[in-house]
């Protein structure tokens, strides 16, 4: 656990966050749920790597883009006769947000260090920020629960209330014009998902990829416990390769390390 009286130099002054995979729910477990029961309860199962390649957009945007897998495409067209259209994913969507709703206080744990972190820059006057492909309302069934652990950002904007969602850099820059932080340079974005790197790219800000806490892995905090270094090490290695390739200036394993990556910036 990092110590919370522990001062972090850095010249960032403004951190912004993911979400789910990042500073709760480990592994990102909640909406993969929801995206399998639905697409199960439509006799077209998907995978949980189909549920889970285009995470970090905004929630429509997602089902839109696993509707958009090939194999998926095939699989709808032979159980309705055609290829799924705006239509369906309207219904899909209209169906995750009260599924999703019921569920996400039993995946609201907070990832170990994460409010020791936030405790540590708050010390130290920088802003905390974050930013979700969950829309406002789910946002406000989650909120409470992560405030109770000590997860309470400065600002909390979600990818309904901007144009753009991830990886448009929109939510980003709407924190930095509340925030009062111009410079690019002084902002760090920590994501666990790749769209979620880009976005911060886009931004100019500097990027940190969550490898062990986050959708990339999909482990639950008890599968991934129960692993030895070894093992960890092998499954994480291909995971920080992705967020190498996706450009992150850095990359942790959970924001128990972060302090560490911010004391070089």
């Amino acid at each position: 656990m990092v110590p919370t009286n522990s001062a972090i130099q850095t010249s960032a002054r403004l951190v912004i966050f993911d979400w789910a995979g990042t500073m709760i729910d480990f592994g990102c477990q909640a909406p993969v749920e929801v995206l399998l029961a639905l697409f199960q309860q439509r006799g077209v199962p998907v995978t949980t790597a189909q549920a889970r390649e285009p995470m970090g957009a905004a929630k429509r945007d997602h089902i839109a883009a696993i509707l958009a897998i090939p194999e998926v495409a095939t699989r709808w067209e032979t159980k309705f006769g055609a290829l799924p259209m705006e239509a369906d994913v309207d219904a899909i969507y209209a169906d995750f947000l009260p599924l999703q709703k019921t569920i996400l206080s039993q995946h609201a744990g907070a990832i170990p260090g994460a409010a020791d972190v936030l405790t540590q820059l708050r010390q130290q006057d920088i802003q905390i920020g974050s930013t979700t492909g969950y829309t406002r309302e789910l946002m406000d069934v989650l909120l409470p629960f992560a405030a109770d652990q000590g997860i309470s950002p400065d600002y909390v904007i979600t990818s309904d209330e901007v144009p753009q969602g991830r990886p448009a850099p929109d939510m980003i820059q709407k924190i930095m014009s509340l925030s009062g932080i111009t410079d690019p340079s002084q902002v760090v974005k920590v994501d666990d998902t790749p769209v979620g790197i880009a976005a911060g790219k886009r931004a100019g800000c500097v990027t940190i990829g969550v490898a062990a806490s986050g959708n990339q892995l999909g482990l639950t905090q008890a599968e991934y416990d129960a692993l030895s270094a070894d093992q960890r090490d092998a499954l994480l290695e291909p995971v920080r390769a992705i967020f190498r390739e996706a450009q992150a200036d850095f990359v942790i394993d959970t924001l128990a390390d972060l302090p560490s990556i911010l004391a070089q910036i």
